[in-house]
């Protein structure tokens, strides 16, 4: 008898699911930028987005839920603009600090 776990049997990872308050998505951006790669980013924001709901969040930022989606799926390129308006919407902003 084998008592190996199956892939096909493990639960389905989403951060999305654990992403439920404020703190921690800031703390998650947060992380996340630290690691100075564009396709995290727009990943994380994608994770978020889909945390609070594309469509209110998309109403938010003034987006198409469509374009908003494109932006923020893999292999998505979204402008400063949408992140900027993404960040105000969910009640964040970007700040610079000194690198370490």
């Amino acid at each position: 008898m084998s008592d190996k776990t199956k892939i096909a049997d493990l639960p389905v990872f989403d951060m999305a699911d654990y992403l439920d308050d404020e703190e921690k998505i800031a703390q998650y951006l947060t992380l996340i930028m630290q690691e100075d790669e564009p396709a995290l980013l727009t990943a994380a924001l994608g994770d978020v987005a889909r945390a609070r709901g594309m469509t209110q969040l998309a109403r938010q930022c003034g987006l198409a839920r469509e374009s908003l989606y494109r932006s923020l799926a893999p292999g998505g390129n979204p402008s400063y603009a949408t992140v900027s308006r993404v960040m105000r919407a969910l009640g964040l902003q970007l700040t610079a600090q000194p690198a370490a």
